[in-house]
């Protein structure tokens, strides 16, 4: 963990920003996702995109809200109840309401949170919007998750790797296939001390979600694969499920829920 004198408690310090380009005329998967959770961070093209899914795939806006709720129960469970400290967001997306550092914080206002992505549009948000309580840190990395290497090493300057971290790794491996996902995932938390939790959540391949998984790659954008569920646990290798295990991610330890569960399965880990 770095002892950086310009990195305050409670500052933000993302990496330089690349040029951004917003391509407001082609559908951006990050904007996407921010359409379906009600966002305004989003233009016509990818509304247009987010409702062509939709009209095929009613759920689909429901997914993406329940894999924030899922991250909120599961950051807050972390930081409230199991002392975890330190959160390494992974792909982290457009921010939203109740990020990680919101939710750790307010269990846990010491809490040092990194942020990751490799979209410049991601980082521009970042710096107006991930901004860290006081007495906590927030700082965004910017870089590949497919490079653990890399990523593991810049955030190491704000978290100390020696002490218990939680990896969150939500709605995002679907951009590497899932043999690349079950060598990647394990190779981050093997770098993780003991006591560190792996959050994790993916959508399950169903004929429904097959057709949505077309009809997102005719938004020339990022593809999106959907899961078989035996290849989302295959990430959780060494590791050991807390209960209820392997589950519906609305169906993880929910504050109340009725209805069908969503297409969106998950767990929490944690190394030994």
């Amino acid at each position: 963990m770095s002892d950086d004198p310009h990195r305050a408690p409670g500052s933000t310090t993302p990496a330089p920003a690349p040029e951004t380009d917003l391509q407001p005329d082609k559908p951006h998967s990050a904007r996407v996702w921010n359409y379906w959770l009600g966002g305004r961070d989003n233009f016509p093209a990818d509304q247009e995109l987010g409702d062509l899914v939709a009209a095929g795939y009613p759920q689909i806006p429901e997914l993406a809200r329940a894999s924030r709720a899922f991250q909120r129960r599961a950051v807050r469970h972390l930081a409230a109840d199991a002392g975890v400290r330190q959160f390494l967001d992974v792909g982290t997306g457009l921010p939203a309401v109740d990020s990680t550092h919101e939710v750790a914080q307010s269990a846990a206002p010491g809490s040092r949170v990194v942020y990751v992505d490799n979209d410049p549009l991601v980082l521009t948000h970042a710096r107006a919007l991930l901004t860290s309580a006081p007495g906590g840190t927030t700082d965004y990395v910017h870089a590949d998750l497919t490079d653990h290497a890399a990523v593991l090493e810049a955030a190491s300057r704000t978290l100390d790797l020696s002490q218990p971290v939680a990896l969150l790794l939500l709605s995002t491996l679907g951009h590497i296939t899932a043999e690349a996902a079950a060598e990647l995932v394990p190779a981050y938390t093997r770098r993780l001390a003991p006591g560190s939790h792996l959050v994790l959540c993916d959508t399950l391949a169903t004929p429904q979600t097959l057709r949505a998984q077309e009809a997102y790659a005719e938004g020339d954008t990022e593809p999106y694969l959907v899961r078989q569920p035996d290849e989302i646990t295959a990430c959780a290798a060494g590791m050991e499920l807390l209960e209820p295990g392997f589950v519906p991610i609305d169906r993880w330890r929910p504050d109340g829920s009725d209805g069908v569960p969503v297409d969106q399965w998950g767990f929490v880990a944690v190394r030994r």
